[in-house]
């Protein structure tokens, strides 16, 4: 990576955790996210659970890119009646990022196998942001954020806002 062009960008985080059964005592992925970020120096500016409902999840993220530049959604994302995050979230992208979603299988299949390819993570940018979309589960919400999320934020929003 070519630093010359990296801003001096204050990466701002907000955790969004999609389920219709995780809570602020059971979220263990969401509080993964928030560990990681903070141990990298990313303040988290906001962090909810919502229901695996499209205007309530599109309503959430909303009200995170008020104060956040970094918004990461987990759960919803898989293939049940229910996996809406990925539906909420593809509208409002104005460059989807191919290449998260691409890196993301590639390293849960080094770990779970062929599985790997029932996830449908997403990445893109929207209005000088960034919004991720990764699996509820906490070793692939941890993998997601370790692996690919923190080192490239700044280079991501970097892109996003020239």
């Amino acid at each position: 990576m070519n630093p010359t062009h990296l801003l001096k960008i204050s990466v701002q985080a907000a955790v969004i955790t999609v389920s219709s059964t995780r809570t602020l005592e059971n979220d263990t992925s969401g509080k993964a996210i928030r560990d990681i970020l903070v141990s990298a120096g990313i303040p988290v500016k906001h962090y909810a659970i919502v229901h695996d409902q499209i205007e309530a999840i599109r309503s959430e993220v909303f009200n995170a890119m008020k104060i956040s530049n970094c918004i990461i959604l987990n759960g919803g994302t898989g293939l049940t009646n229910d996996d809406c995050t990925i539906e909420a979230i593809l509208p409002l992208l104005e460059k989807k990022i191919d290449g998260f979603g691409e890196l993301f299988r590639m390293k849960s299949y080094q770990e779970i196998g062929t599985s790997a390819m029932l996830s449908r993570a997403l990445a893109g940018t929207s209005n000088g942001k960034v919004i991720f979309c990764i699996p509820g589960s906490t070793p692939a919400a941890t993998l997601a954020t370790n692996d690919l999320i923190v080192p490239e934020i700044v280079h991501i929003l970097s892109h996003a806002k020239k």
